[in-house]
């Protein structure tokens, strides 16, 4: 599959329950499926995704409360307003499939609780903290970067607690440089530095599901988890295997060679054609 560059990309917007408007793109043409993206990413950067999706689906690729097409987080957020987003954009497409990433894997199995909207649903690494798997203890060190000003440490401290090898012993201050060498000007300013405060909410989310996976057991959708073997185990091994023993009809595939980043950045034709052959 070669997913082309040159299909055309919509727009639209939709109010959600508490008004916050919620925007999403939308490419392609046939039955609708709905992206949900992870934090510190916003709908473009699935856009490569959706493309390949488009094979076969409309895919309407979702901006979360705050970023891009849609409204800020709000004073009252939490993973329940993520629900409602979800569901306003599903409502509107009449999607009956979703595929999250990450957080936004967490935002679906959530939503999936509350509602029976979708019948399948495709999530890559979902953000499931299993008896505080996914690390905390970086948050208030990040919060107080953050507010002094200092978005390139806070980053730098985030990346240290979910890195691998070397990377998480390296001290701070040089990780800190070889970020600002790797990351672009402008796709820091862009991407990464206007969603570090959004990143922190999220994860507290994260950290506020912990002991919810036992309500997954209610959820009716076929589901399939996929993983990258190079990710960390906290991302596929643990959280991974729980959801297949509580969902009644799960599967896992985990994809030889892939990480955490596959979707977004290094191989999204090769989640998309995963996806589609379960679909």
């Amino acid at each position: 599959m070669s997913a082309s560059p040159h299909i055309p990309v919509a727009t639209a917007t939709v109010a959600s329950a508490d008004d916050t408007v919620i925007g999403y793109h939308t490419v392609g043409h046939g039955p609708a499926l709905i992206v949900v993206g992870g934090a510190l990413r916003a709908a473009e950067d699935y856009l490569a995704l959706a493309r390949g999706l488009a094979e076969r689906y409309c895919v309407h690729v979702v901006d979360r409360r705050g970023r891009g097409l849609s409204g800020p987080q709000g004073p009252r957020y939490g993973i329940a307003r993520e629900c409602e987003d979800l569901l306003a954009v599903q409502a509107a497409t009449g999607a009956r499939v979703v595929f999250g990433h990450s957080y936004g894997g967490l935002v679906a199995l959530e939503t999936a609780v509350r509602s029976d909207a979708f019948e399948a649903m495709v999530l890559y690494e979902p953000g499931v903290s299993v008896g505080g798997s996914i690390p905390t203890s970086w948050m208030p060190p990040y919060r107080a970067l953050l507010e002094r000003g200092d978005t390139r440490g806070a980053f730098a401290c985030f990346v240290q607690a979910f890195g691998a090898g070397p990377m998480t012993k390296l001290p701070r201050w040089y990780l800190r440089a070889v970020l600002r060498c790797v990351i672009r000007k402008r796709r820091w300013e862009e991407r990464y530095e206007p969603l570090l405060a959004a990143n922190l909410a999220e994860h507290e989310q994260v950290a506020a599901c912990d002991d919810h996976i036992a309500s997954y057991g209610a959820i009716t959708a076929r589901l399939l988890l996929l993983g990258g073997s190079r990710s960390p185990a906290i991302m596929t091994t643990l959280p991974l295997e729980r959801l297949q023993q509580t969902v009644p009809v799960a599967t896992v595939d985990i994809i030889d060679g892939l990480d955490h980043l596959a979707p977004d950045e290094k191989a999204p034709e090769i989640v998309a054609r995963r996806t589609l052959d379960f679909l």
